[in-house]
C-alpha cells in the first residue's frame, strides 16, 4: 500500500527533526517554504519537495502537519487568503503546535464544513528528541482520523497518548507546560535564594540530584545552570510566556482561579519584559539572580 503524501508547515527547531524522520522513513514529503533556508534545503536534499505557500502545500498533500509558534500562526496557515483551506480539497490536518484549546475547537468546527479534519497533537521533550524520533505526543481527535494519522506520528514520536476529542491534546499540553514552566520558575527563585544565603548551585545540585525532587526536567535545566550548555533546552522565554498566557485564558474560560499560574506567568513576563525573550527557559535562573544582585556562575 502506497504511503499518503505528507505536507509539513513549520520546519523550525522541532519541526525540522520531525520532518526529517518522516521523509527518511519513506513518506512523500512536501515542506512549506520559509525565509530560514537551512532546514528547508536540508530536507530537500533528503528527498522532500517544497511548496511556495500553504495552498500549494494542501494541493500536494493528503495529510498536513503544522508545527509553528501558536494559534495565530496556525489560523493564518489554514484560513489565510492562500491557506490550506483555500485549496478546496479534503485534508487531514494535524496541529503539533502549542495552541489555545478554544481556537482549536472553533477551527475544527469551521473546517469540518469544508471536508477538512483537524487533529491536535502537541509535543513534549526537546529538539534533540525530534531529531531522534523520540518525542512525546498528546493526540486529540476523531478515532478514525487518529488511526489514519498514527503511523505518521510514530515516525517522530516514541510515547503517543490519546487524550480524547479534538482540543484535548492542546488542553493537556498547556497543563504539561504549566508543570514544567512552574518547575523552571521555582528552580530559578530557589537558586537565587540559596545563592543569597551563600549556597552555590553546585551545593544545591548535590542535594537535589538523585533525591526525591530530581526529575528529567531538572536535569535538563541544570545542564545550563552547571555546564552552561545552551543546547540543553532550546525553548524560548517568549514562547514560555505565550504558553502561560494561553493557560491564563483557558483557566478564565473554565471559571478557575489559578493564582499559581499567574505567578509563573509573571516570572516569564518579567524575563521577556527585561529584554530576554529569545533566551531559553533555563536562563531564567540567571535573570532572576541578576535582578536580585546574585551571580550563579561563580562558586
Amino acid at each position: 500500500m502506497d504511503k499518503e503524501r505528507i505536507g509539513f508547515a513549520g520546519v523550525g527547531l522541532m519541526g525540522h527533526g520531525m520532518a526529517k524522520n518522516i521523509v527518511e522513513k519513506g513518506w512523500p514529503l512536501t515542506v512549506l517554504g520559509h525565509r530560514n533556508r537551512a532546514p528547508v534545503d536540508d530536507l530537500k536534499r533528503r528527498g522532500a519537495a517544497e511548496a511556495a505557500n500553504a495552498r500549494a502545500l494542501a494541493e500536494a498533500s493528503d495529510i498536513v502537519i503544522i508545527c509553528v509558534t501558536g494559534s495565530a500562526q496556525v489560523e493564518e496557515i489554514i484560513m489565510g487568503p492562500e491557506g490550506l483551506a483555500s485549496a478546496g480539497r479534503p485534508l487531514l490536518v494535524c496541529d503539533c503546535s502549542t495552541s489555545a484549546p478554544s481556537s482549536t475547537v472553533r477551527l475544527a468546527k469551521a473546517l469540518a464544513e469544508r471536508d477538512i479534519t483537524l487533529v491536535d497533537a502537541p509535543l513534549s521533550r526537546t529538539p534533540k528528541d525530534a531529531e531522534a524520533g523520540t518525542l512525546d505526543v498528546m493526540v486529540g481527535g476523531d478515532d478514525a482520523a487518529v488511526e489514519r494519522l498514527w503511523p505518521v506520528l510514530q515516525a517522530f514520536g516514541e510515547r503517543i497518548i490519546r487524550t480524547g476529542p479534538t482540543g484535548s491534546g492542546h488542553t493537556m499540553k498547556l497543563i504539561n507546560n504549566f508543570l514544567s514552566l512552574g518547575y523552571a520558575a521555582l528552580y530559578a527563585e530557589a537558586l537565587t535564594l540559596g545563592a543569597k544565603a551563600g549556597l552555590s548551585p553546585t551545593v544545591f545540585d548535590s542535594v537535589i540530584r538523585d533525591g526525591r525532587m530530581d526529575c528529567a526536567f531538572y536535569r535538563t535545566f541544570f545542564k545550563w545552570v552547571l555546564e552552561r550548555d545552551r543546547e540543553a533546552h532550546k525553548f524560548t522565554l517568549q514562547n514560555a510566556l505565550k504558553d502561560m498566557t494561553y493557560l491564563a485564558g483557558f483557566a478564565n474560560d473554565m471559571g478557575l482561579a489559578n493564582p499559581l499560574g499567574a505567578a509563573v506567568r509573571n516570572s516569564f513576563a518579567t524575563a521577556v519584559g527585561t529584554g530576554h525573550g529569545e533566551d531559553y527557559v533555563p536562563m531564567l535562573s540567571d535573570i532572576v539572580a541578576e535582578l536580585n544582585g546574585v551571580d550563579l556562575t561563580g562558586e
